[in-house]
């Protein structure tokens, strides 16, 4: 009995897990990507780390532009083609490029770069416009 218990937990946990990432994957937009590289003055700094994952993570969660909301840090890169120098990605996207241009100066975006602009040392932004399919 508890393992059959224990086993529809299991399978009820990864089909929510798979619903999940279904729905993010349905969330983006492929009409604008906007793509966020940061590298960190003290990229060790635990504090710094924690600070910037708080921010962000409040800022995209007030965000009325952002969809696609995805946060990442590199892994160590095993491919020369692979640039692991950054500290942090930010990967949004949006359903027009006027969205982004409103988020650039909504309330939150510009909370989040009061509150985390000291942390960092350089940003690159590669901004894309899909094409149709």
């Amino acid at each position: 009995m508890k393992t059959k218990i224990i086993t529809l937990l299991l399978v009820a946990v990864f089909a929510n897990s798979c619903v999940q990432i279904k729905n993010e994957a349905e969330n983006f937009d492929h009409t604008f990507a906007h793509v966020v590289y940061f590298w960190f003055k003290n990229p060790e700094s635990q504090s710094d780390r924690a600070t910037f994952e708080a921010s962000l993570t409040k800022f995209l969660n007030n965000s009325q532009y952002a969809k696609t909301k995805f946060i990442g840090k590199p892994p160590k890169a095993v491919r020369d083609v692979v640039d692991d120098s950054f500290t942090y990605s930010l990967i949004l996207s949006f359903e027009s490029a006027e969205d982004q241009a409103a988020y650039q100066t909504e309330p939150p975006h510009l909370v989040f770069i009061e509150e985390c602009e000291d942390l960092w040392e350089k940003v690159i932004v590669y901004d894309s416009e899909g094409i149709a399919q």
